[in-house]
């Protein structure tokens, strides 16, 4: 899986060597001496890649980079390496997303396991974000008569309660409602719901009555 490994890391020769390494393996590779020097080049989220990540750098340190990062809205996603691990780090880091925590000396077959895990997770997470932007555009399609009907069905209205709230009759309600049905590109009730939730338009826990 190619992409880009962004190296944060103030040790030069461990730089250097990380960067051989990765490059024999196939990688694109960017060196950073700082965190500040990714702060002035962010990595782009379109682009398969991650971040490798040093714990202890001077100035900005590694999890504070993590946090930096989040505020920016940076989807890339983070290995961490250090050569001293401490439970509270590794706890702190990966609650807050990292994907790995890797100690000193690092085999390259680690190395590149935890690579490869960190570029299949962005893959799906992008892959997932398409999809509820799809959902999105969806929506967005329905007319405002037709949202309002879709708002109801997925609470559980039935055609004659989504009459009698709109003012309007039960033969109406039924054209509205196959529409909808066409717009979402969905076959039942249960796919709609679906959609509802996953957008977050419905409270999953509501009870839903008919």
């Amino acid at each position: 899986m190619p992409g880009l490994v962004h190296v944060v890391d103030d040790d030069a020769s461990f730089r250097t060597a990380i960067e051989r390494r990765l490059k024999l393996a196939g990688y694109d590779v960017a060196t950073y001496a700082s965190a500040q020097e990714l702060l002035d080049r962010p990595p782009c989220d379109a682009q398969p890649g991650c971040i490798l990540l040093d714990v202890q750098i001077p100035d900005v340190s590694g999890p504070e980079l993590q946090s930096r990062l989040t505020e920016l809205g940076s989807t890339v996603p983070i290995v961490f390496l250090t050569g001293h691990a401490d439970t509270a780090t590794t706890v702190r880091v990966i609650k807050a997303g990292a994907e790995d925590f890797l100690t000193k000396p690092v085999s390259s077959e680690q190395l590149i396991d935890a690579i490869e895990r960190a570029l299949a997770s962005q893959e799906a997470a992008r892959g997932q974000r398409g999809k509820l932007d799809l959902l999105r555009a969806l929506v967005s399609s329905l007319t405002p008569r037709e949202r309002q009907v879709f708002d109801l069905i997925v609470r559980g209205k039935i055609n004659k309660q989504i009459a009698y709230e709109l003012g309007t009759t039960e033969r109406t309600v039924k054209a509205h409602r196959h529409k909808v049905m066409d717009k979402m590109r969905v076959h039942s009730l249960a796919e709609l719901v679906s959609i509802a939730e996953r957008l977050g338009l419905l409270d999953p826990n509501a009870v839903r009555r008919s």
